[in-house]
């Protein structure tokens, strides 16, 4: 007889062989089977639709393979990896890139090249122990009460966000740190808020805040970059960045306030005070020859990120130079099967295809289309209402995406051809709506580094709404009242009028 389990009824047709293997791969059966054949039957009916008036049919079949990528990545029916090599293959396949080499352009851009360089720096550093090892230094250093370990993880996570490129990636060095504190709590209420405080603060939200101050530190930011630069011809460096985005620190402490309040973790001392991390630092042992090199390398590779205006060596191309230091015979004592295993290829294939998808939204003239459709409601109002409502409608749309790469490559040259036709300056424009899409903590789905703090155990969807909501309320203040006018004083006025810099 066969043995459905969890199987709803609208995926009873498929074969149980089918099924088990599925959940063997880590699907979940109930939504990658639809979401496959959804995917699919919305991909050919609108590449078979007549495109309405001033669409191309080239932006049509780069609207059937947007559709198709959503879906996928809506019910995560095939791994994001392979979607990053798929979306170019059908951009190809339905003309709308007539080339193939302009197709897979994601994946030969700059930028690329700067997140994979990353990932393998990062990967080296987890294969030597020196992501772990920065962690506990600074949270070694607060005192054992449960809010200034939170005040600790603003620290590593910012820390972390120099080495390591993708919050997912800082959540998962940070998982452990927070399980080990969550032993030695107790089962009543309070100790319950205590951790729930310490795994949505460390592993979901701070992640965040990183990721926005640091080109590298978040995947979206590149997205974004390769377009301003691909669109624009606005060159954005990791030192401009870094300057644009230097503000976004005072959400720490705006953050650090509401959830102590929320929490109520004020004066709650962690159980045993610290024991936990000195006995980790004492496992890991004092600081080797071969970190100091790694620390050594790496801040050669931001010395070359920040002067890149100075010697003409782009991002990319200065982390492959540094990269390539580290596998001079002898030098390293980590195999390159070791570091490839710790590499997260597959998020590197989501970029480059994502990259590609944007790409192609922009040149067929589909996000020029979309925003010229959604113009009307838009006319005529203010510029602050405006941009809040573009940003409570994306906030509403990102409710059913897990990825906020693949939101961003959505999002990101529509916003572009948005900024034209509104008359607004198109990288204060994008950076405003996009950057606040990484502020999604509705539920936690919508945001890797938030399921892996979920899976903790420590806080149920309803915690995580209710905190999560002001936090975003708040956030959006923050965005018009503080870096609005900072993109502003830094030359990119909102209202400044649509400009390109080629």
């Amino acid at each position: 007889m066969r043995d459905t389990g969890d199987l709803k009824w609208y995926a009873g047709w498929v074969p149980e062989g089918m099924v088990n293997n599925a959940r063997k791969a880590g699907l979940n059966p109930n939504s990658a089977f639809i979401g496959f054949l959804l995917a699919w039957a919305a991909f050919f009916i609108i590449l078979n639709l007549q495109p309405p008036a001033g669409l191309k049919p080239e932006a049509m079949s780069a609207a059937a393979v947007a559709i198709w990528a959503v879906i996928i990545w809506i019910t995560e029916a095939i791994p994001v990896g392979i979607t990053g090599l798929v979306i170019p293959l059908l951009l190809v396949l339905t003309k709308s890139v007539p080339e193939i080499g302009k197709a897979y352009g994601g994946f030969t851009q700059d930028a690329t090249f700067l997140v994979l360089g990353s990932f393998i720096f990062a990967a080296i550093m987890q294969c030597i122990g020196l992501d772990r090892r920065i962690a506990m230094t600074i949270l070694s250093r607060v005192k054992p009460q449960v809010d200034q370990v939170v005040k600790g993880f603003m620290l590593v996570n910012t820390v972390l966000g120099l080495f390591i490129p993708a919050a997912v990636s800082r959540a998962a060095v940070l998982l452990p740190v927070v399980r080990g504190i969550y032993d030695l709590f107790g089962k009543d209420e309070k100790s319950k808020k205590a951790v729930a405080a310490l795994a949505i603060t460390g592993i979901c939200y701070f992640p965040m805040v990183a990721g926005i101050l640091l080109l590298t530190a978040h995947l979206p930011n590149v997205i974004m970059a390769g377009l301003f630069e691909k669109q624009l011809g606005y060159q954005m460096s990791y030192a401009k960045w870094f300057w644009l985005h230097l503000p976004i620190v005072g959400l720490y402490p705006i953050m650090f306030i509401m959830i102590r309040k929320l929490f109520d973790i004020k004066g709650v001392e962690v159980p045993g005070g610290i024991n936990f991390i000195k006995e980790e630092q004492e496992k890991i042992g004092k600081m080797s020859a071969v970190e100091w090199f790694i620390i050594g390398i790496f801040m050669l590779a931001v010395i070359l990120w920040i002067t890149e205006p100075y010697h003409g060596i782009k991002t990319g191309m200065a982390t492959i130079i540094a990269l390539g230091v580290f596998f001079i015979p002898g030098l390293l004592p980590v195999t390159w099967q070791a570091v490839q295993g710790k590499t997260i290829w597959g998020t590197f294939l989501l970029l480059g295809g994502a990259m590609s998808m944007a790409n192609a939204i922009s040149s067929t003239g589909l996000a020029k289309w979309l925003a010229e459709s959604s113009h009307p409601i838009f006319e005529g109002q203010p510029f602050l209402v405006i941009i809040v409502g573009l940003i409570a409608v994306t906030a509403v749309i990102r409710i059913f995406m897990l990825s906020n790469v693949a939101a961003v490559s959505m999002l990101a040259p529509i916003m572009l051809s948005l900024a034209q036709v509104l008359n607004m300056n198109p990288v204060a424009f994008t950076l405003l709506v996009c950057n606040f899409d990484t502020f999604s903590f509705i539920i936690p789905t919508q945001v890797t580094a938030c399921v892996i703090a979920y899976g903790t155990g420590t806080f149920n969807t309803s915690t995580y709404a209710r905190v999560g909501i002001p936090i975003m309320v708040v956030t959006l203040i923050y965005f018009m009242a503080v870096m609005m006018p900072w993109y502003a004083f830094n030359g990119l006025p909102l209202w400044g009028g649509y400009m390109t810099w080629k």
